[in-house]
């Protein structure tokens, strides 16, 4: 996250009202609810993951026990059964 001054890209007006609230303070303004990206989506992890558990739903539909995908994805148990259980596509 980069730092902008405030009187370089807001009008006066606007730096005036907030200052009523906040002065000389770092101000966080989030990007509006439409901009938000789920986790994942930009660095492809996401897709990794769901490949995985896909991967992971397919063995233990096929018969593979949750001890044995749990040691042969290094996963605990508990995880395992969150995967398999899912109702997630």
């Amino acid at each position: 996250m980069k730092y902008l001054n405030a009187a370089k890209v807001l009008p006066e007006k606007l730096i005036v009202e907030i200052q009523k609230y906040v002065q000389g303070e770092t101000l966080y303004i989030p990007k509006p609810e439409t901009e938000h990206r789920k986790w994942g989506t930009s660095s492809g992890g996401r897709r990794m993951l769901d490949h995985r558990n896909a991967a992971i739903k397919n063995s233990f539909n096929s018969g593979s026990s949750i001890q044995q995908l749990a040691k042969e994805y290094y996963l605990s148990t508990e995880t395992i059964k969150k995967i398999v259980y899912s109702h997630k596509k």
